[in-house]
Formats: structure tokens, C-alpha cells, sequence
């Protein structure tokens, strides 16, 4: 009997290790999923700058406009975030007009605009600063809520045909960006339905005896708040290391529901495309 009672509790304590959904899906990817095909139309790329209040300086930003994009039409946004050396112009590099594309192209995804902005929120924001891992840089990243919420978005609503509303409005990134990801889409539930952190960066929780943007028991969805959250890692990251997991299970023993997958690579776009793949698939559905 007491062997039986031993099994049976290392048996929960291997199941409750287990991130919820992390089993339900195969988290494959077509091949050529990221490259352009012959007859398939792809989204316009439009460059802009907006007028940020919260920075004091005007930011620049791409849009990903769908296909045959139509003014009398609402669309759901897609907020697409950096990492810490990167600006508005990384997430080029990973292709998203071709992922997205090719997902609608095929009807497993709905025609979305994508925002691509600086998450670097302060009047010094270009790309790779020499104080690129400061407090002070980290911050200017965690500011980035206050330029979303204040400035950015009110500039996507009064420019751009949008839908809005959490079941309308995502936001996912790559690394810095997954980790900003994370905190803006938790913070924010009244806008935000889906959530995507590709190999979230350190800084969610506490970590080098530095303070969190939460704790291990805040870390959770707001009471109500049912967010689709999808969190991915490399097998070869060397970067980020085990944090994503880590959020992952803690998110989990909150009672925070997410998707968590290990996919080959490492800290790099063939991790991050893998991501937003997967991601985009699964948000704005009915």
C-alpha cells in the first residue's frame, strides 16, 4: 500500500509539472511555411511615424496591412514586439507578412493587421544603445505599456480600420519583447485576449535578487480573465535559459492556463517564426 500511495503521488507531481495544453497539440510546422509562395498575395508593409506623449519624441512603427485591405472593414490587431538590441525593423527578419500570409492563404488564420513598434519607450530608442543591459534600459522596455496603451494604440484607432475588444486585440514577442509580451497582456485584460511569448527574456520573476514585474504568486491571469497564452522555447537557447518554463509552471500552478512547447533551435528567428506560427493559428478564432 505504501508503495502504491508513493506512485501514485509521484504520478501527480509529474502531471501538475506539466504546463496545461502542453500535450495537446502538434507543434510541427509545414515546410516552407516562411517562404513566399507563387500565387499567394501577401499583406502591404506601411512605415509610419505617431507622436508619443509618454516618450516626449516621435516613434517610428511598421504596420502589416491584410490583403486587399478594406477601410469599411474592422480587423483584428496582432501588437508584434522586439528584443532588447532590436527596434521596429527586427521583427522583418522574421518574415511575419510570409508566416501570417501563408497561414490566412491556406484558411488557418483570419486576416489581421500587425503592428510592428519600438518597445524601446524613451527619447533615446535607437537599436543596440551602449547601455543595452542596464536597469535603466529594462525599463525603458517596461515603459513600453504606458506608449501602447496612451499613445500608439490611439494612433492605430484613429488611422487604421480596427476591431477592438480583448477577443480582437493580441500581443506576442520574441525575447525582451516575449517578456514584455507577457507582462502588457496580463496587465492589460481589458484589451488583450491572446498572449505570445516567443523565449521570453529574464525579469517576469524575480531573479539576481532583482525585484519581478511579478512575484511567483501574482503571476496569473486576472480573476475572469481566460487569455490564450502560448509561451515556446529552443532546445539549444542559451540565452534565456529555463525561464520560459519557469513561467510557464508557475502560470500553471496559478491556475493560469497556457500552452508551453520546445522546439529545435536556439535563441533565433527559426524559434521565433516556429512561434508566431502557432500563435497566429490560434488567435481571433470564434
Amino acid at each position: 500500500m505504501k508503495l502504491l500511495l508513493t506512485v501514485l503521488m509521484m504520478l501527480c507531481c509529474l502531471f501538475a509539472a506539466i504546463p496545461a495544453f502542453a500535450q495537446e497539440e502538434n507543434f510541427s510546422v509545414p515546410e516552407g511555411f516562411d517562404e513566399k509562395r507563387e500565387n499567394t498575395n501577401y499583406g502591404k508593409m506601411v512605415y509610419f511615424t505617431y507622436p508619443s506623449q509618454t516618450t516626449g519624441w516621435e516613434r517610428k512603427c511598421y504596420v502589416i496591412l491584410p490583403v486587399d485591405y478594406d477601410e469599411t472593414k474592422s480587423y483584428p490587431v496582432l501588437y508584434l514586439l522586439h528584443g532588447i538590441g532590436g527596434d521596429h525593423s527586427e521583427w522583418l527578419g522574421g518574415k511575419p507578412d510570409v508566416v501570417i500570409g501563408n497561414l490566412v492563404a491556406d484558411g488557418l488564420a483570419k486576416d489581421m493587421i500587425v503592428v510592428l513598434p519600438n518597445v524601446r519607450a524613451r527619447m533615446n530608442d535607437a537599436a543596440n544603445p551602449a547601455d543595452i543591459y542596464s536597469p535603466e534600459h529594462f525599463a525603458a522596455f517596461d515603459n513600453f505599456i504606458n506608449d501602447l496603451k496612451n499613445d500608439l494604440m490611439p494612433y492605430m484607432a484613429a488611422n487604421y480600420s480596427i476591431a477592438t475588444g480583448p477577443e480582437n486585440t493580441a500581443i506576442a514577442g520574441l525575447s525582451m519583447g516575449g517578456r514584455e509580451a507577457l507582462y502588457i497582456g496580463l496587465s492589460m485584460p481589458e484589451t488583450f485576449g491572446y498572449i505570445g511569448a516567443f523565449t521570453p527574456a529574464p525579469g517576469i520573476l524575480p531573479y539576481n535578487a532583482e525585484a519581478g514585474l511579478f512575484t511567483p504568486e501574482t503571476l496569473k491571469a486576472a480573476d475572469g480573465y481566460t487569455p490564450f497564452i502560448l509561451i515556446n522555447a529552443g532546445k539549444s537557447d542559451g540565452v534565456v535559459g529555463a525561464w520560459p518554463e519557469t513561467y510557464s509552471r508557475t502560470l500553471t500552478t496559478n491556475g493560469t492556463k497556457n500552452i508551453f512547447y520546445v522546439t529545435e533551435g536556439g535563441h533565433d528567428f527559426m524559434v521565433w517564426r516556429h512561434g508566431l506560427y502557432h500563435f497566429a493559428k490560434n488567435i481571433f478564432v470564434d
